[in-house]
């Protein structure tokens, strides 16, 4: 084979999409930390998902229309990341096949560096031992091999070959990879697109429609239908109206929907789960959306996520058509903004659990993304969010550091509004930019006033351990009660409380001041009570206050000031 056309290149990146979704929870598994939120594998797919959905659907591909596609669709849907530098890789091999009537070794090399290139100038301090290492060596191979051969099975045999033995070398450049036992997950991620697209050049055959649903969202059987004209939205128990589709990596069986069922009634009411082998729609009015779209996660992916606030709909009835409703709150948004004056500043925050939610609308947010740990919002959901804010200046606090390279690459999409990154890496970094921001500022003053006030701010997550490893020489068994610095593991107990006075100990010094305990949703309040009282005796020389924050995965977050 000496050439690929549009043709030939739609199928292979088609079934290189498809081997990526079918390896994600393999590639979750390679997380170093054993948090429940090893979510490399995860972001990269519905990345890559949102490209293949657009590609699948082309008719008569072009090199032109595919290289749109894939370029767009990636850049919208990139989620960590993981997946931002995946769709940095698909921009700049597309922009170098996008004037070619077909592609030869020589244009594939070339298109390999200039992927290479652009991944590593879209991050500001690139990490070797990463993904980017394994590209570039794939790279500096195409380069050597480009001269060598015109056969293009042959030089990718030899492409892929030099990746996985970069790919097996990334423990030695991270010694927390070697650490943990692992390679690294993004590079694995980006082995699995290749090796997939090796796939569909030799002629496999690839089940790409279950995967991408032949470019179209899975449809799911229409959910039995429910009389809520009667419901009183100003004063239901639950607030969050939350639908999704789940994608099932396998057959939901009777025993997965009473078991996902049961988890949904601890969590809510109004539940409607209807199973079609492996698609699944689910219709929940709970408090917590996020607890249930991580449940859903481990059924498999989730696409057609939906979460209205009910108690702010006191005009209207819940309706059956999603989308109508969607509709007409986005037309009334849009209306509305005409009729006010624009606001100089507006704010954006990355924010999990109504408690913490509440926290960042008293603090000033205008609009909240319901993500973090576990969802990473992608690109698109914070474009989306900037629409709904009617500012000429926006600052959008991120509060992940998987968070902040999607949110970078909105800035280059956003048009007529200027979008300012506060590079927040945790909730509490988020709070006390907020906090700090000041109106008689410029917005480049702003940002350094907020990035110099984050700063000072030390941050201590509580989580339990999914596998048995070794982090920073603690032994770690799975289960076991880990607390977790920003600069990485602070100390780990067999229970939580003993964990959090562990975690103040190694943040609190001479000069701390302020303590604030955010707990989480499977904490109770009279709990979260009792470690605050344990931490007062302990440490009687701060203040320490209680917040309930209601977020997911972290027992309790912890902000030393």
């Amino acid at each position: 084979m000496n050439t690929i056309d549009a043709k030939l290149l739609q199928k292979a990146f088609l079934a290189g999409a498809t081997n990526l979704e079918a390896k994600k929870e393999w590639i979750n598994e390679l997380n170093v930390f054993p948090v429940p939120d090893g979510d490399t594998g995860t972001n990269m797919t519905l990345t890559i998902m949102a490209a293949a959905r657009e590609v699948a659907a082309i008719e008569n591909p072009t090199m032109e229309t595919l290289a749109k596609a894939i370029s767009s669709g990636s850049l919208r849907g990139a989620r960590g990341n993981s997946g931002v530098i995946l769709s940095q890789l698909f921009r700049g091999f597309t922009k170098e096949i996008k004037t070619c009537r077909e592609i030869d070794t020589t244009t594939l090399a070339n298109a390999f560096v200039r992927a290479t290139e652009t991944a590593y100038k879209a991050v500001m301090k690139p990490k070797e031992g990463t993904i980017l290492t394994v590209a570039r060596g794939m790279s500096e191979k195409a380069a050597e091999l480009a001269e060598e051969t015109d056969d293009i099975l042959v030089f990718a045999e030899k492409v892929i070959e030099e990746g996985d033995t970069v790919l097996s070398q990334t423990p030695e450049m991270l010694p927390v990879l070697k650490q943990a036992g692992v390679v690294d997950s993004g590079g694995q991620g980006l082995m699995q697109v290749l090796k997939g697209c090796l796939d569909g050049l030799m002629g496999k055959e690839i089940d790409v429609a279950a995967a991408v649903g032949a470019g179209k969202p899975a449809q799911a059987p229409a959910a039995p239908s429910m009389d809520k004209s009667q419901i009183d939205t100003a004063n239901i128990k639950f607030g969050y109206c939350t639908e999704f589709i789940i994608n099932a990596d396998k057959e939901f069986t009777e025993k997965d929907e009473l078991e996902f069922k049961s988890y949904l009634e601890e969590l809510g009411d109004s539940i409607v789960v209807v199973a079609d082998e492996d698609v699944v729609k689910v219709h929940v009015h709970t408090n917590h959306p996020g607890l249930a779209f991580e449940k859903a996660l481990t059924y498999g992916s989730l696409s057609r996520m939906k979460v209205d606030n009910m108690r702010e709909e006191h005009e209207e009835r819940l309706i059956k058509d999603a989308e109508k409703i969607a509709s007409e709150q986005k037309a009334q948004a849009e209306a509305a903004k005409k009729d006010e004056p624009r606001k100089p500043f507006g704010f954006i925050a990355v924010s999990v659990g109504e408690g913490l939610s509440e926290i960042f609308k008293g603090i000033g947010a205008d609009y909240l993304i319901e993500g973090g740990q576990t969802m990473n919002p992608s690109t698109e959901d914070i474009l989306n969010a900037v629409d709904q804010v009617n500012a000429d200046i926006i600052f959008v606090l991120p509060n992940n550091k998987n968070i902040i390279l999607a949110a970078e690459q909105a800035v280059h999409l956003t048009e007529g509004k200027k979008l300012v990154v506060v590079p927040s890496k945790t909730v509490p970094q988020g709070i006390t930019a907020l906090i700090n921001f000041m109106p008689d500022l410029s917005a480049e003053e702003n940002l350094e006033n907020m990035k110099s006030e984050m700063a000072r701010v030390k941050t201590g997550q509580i989580t339990y351990a999914v596998r048995t490893t070794n982090i920073d020489g603690m032994d770690i068994k799975e289960g076991d009660i880990m607390a977790i610095g920003d600069k990485g593991m602070m100390a780990v107990d067999a229970e939580v409380p003993a964990a959090v006075l562990k975690a103040l100990d190694a943040m609190i010094d001479e000069e701390s001041e302020l303590v604030t305990i955010y707990f989480g949703a499977d904490v109770s309040e009279e709990d979260a009570e009792a470690v605050l009282e344990q931490a007062q005796k302990q440490f009687p020389d701060v203040e320490i206050e209680l917040q309930n924050g209601g977020q997911p995965v972290y027992y309790y977050m912890i902000s030393v000031e």
